[in-house]
């Protein structure tokens, strides 16, 4: 979110800068200095602001000071998972706040192992958040070295994309381009996808099962596109 997207929400809703403020809990002027960009929006009024303004999570800032833990529990990626939506974990009726849906994403893709339910998760934020902030999210999946893990999410969340019956072509543009831009810094080396690989026979099983989007992301994995809850 920036001053542009906060003067232009808004303007689509008819508000004048002062009822704006008094809804959004703010004086005049520093809404003012807020649309202007003389005053800096912050993580928390960003908050605020997306539930004033009723926008989507994918109009929250991430973290400044971001950065995606290994350590992440499986638990606390399902509530974050739950609160933006995702209706494999409706049943949790989680309350933890809503986060930036790239900052989920990331924490996931940083763990060694994941839970293939957590797993199958992970493209359904690219095709509901398609219209995230992608030039952070790919700076930070460069600054970690997630692009390889990033690409092949966005791969089959593409092909999950094209295969639906009412196509977004907007949606559509927006992950090849995203493809395209981390294909540009693809890591050679080859690692394994979200799972410990245990035994030489499980390795040749994962070679001889590769998709063509795992070889192209130089992954060991078997997901397809096809095995998602929510393909077509």
């Amino acid at each position: 979110m920036n001053q542009r997207v906060l003067r232009q929400t808004r303007l689509r809703r008819g508000w004048s800068q002062p009822r704006a403020a008094q809804h959004l809990g703010v004086s005049q002027p520093y809404l003012a200095m807020l649309e202007t960009g003389r005053r800096r929006l912050t993580p928390a009024l960003a908050r605020r602001f997306v539930r004033g303004y009723r926008l989507t999570p994918a109009q929250l800032l991430p973290s400044q000071d971001f950065s995606p833990e290994a350590g992440t529990s499986a638990e606390t990626l399902a509530n974050q998972l739950c609160a933006l939506g995702y209706p494999g974990f409706a049943y949790l009726r989680s309350r933890v706040p809503k986060m930036n849906p790239g900052e989920v994403l990331l924490s996931a893709l940083a763990q060694a192992e994941l839970e293939p339910r957590l797993v199958e998760a992970l493209p359904w934020l690219l095709l509901r958040y398609w219209d995230m902030d992608t030039d952070w999210l790919v700076a930070d999946a460069y600054r970690f070295t997630l692009q390889n893990h990033l690409g092949f999410v966005v791969s089959l969340a593409r092909r999950v994309a094209e295969s639906q019956t009412v196509p977004n072509a907007d949606r559509s543009n927006v992950l090849a381009n995203l493809e395209t831009r981390l294909y540009e810094r693809r890591l050679a080396r080859e690692s394994t996808f979200l799972k410990h690989v245990r035994s030489d026979t499980e390795r040749q099983w994962l070679i001889q099962n590769q998709s063509d989007d795992a070889k192209r992301w130089n992954l060991l994995t078997d997901w397809r596109a096809e095995h998602l809850p929510y393909a077509a």
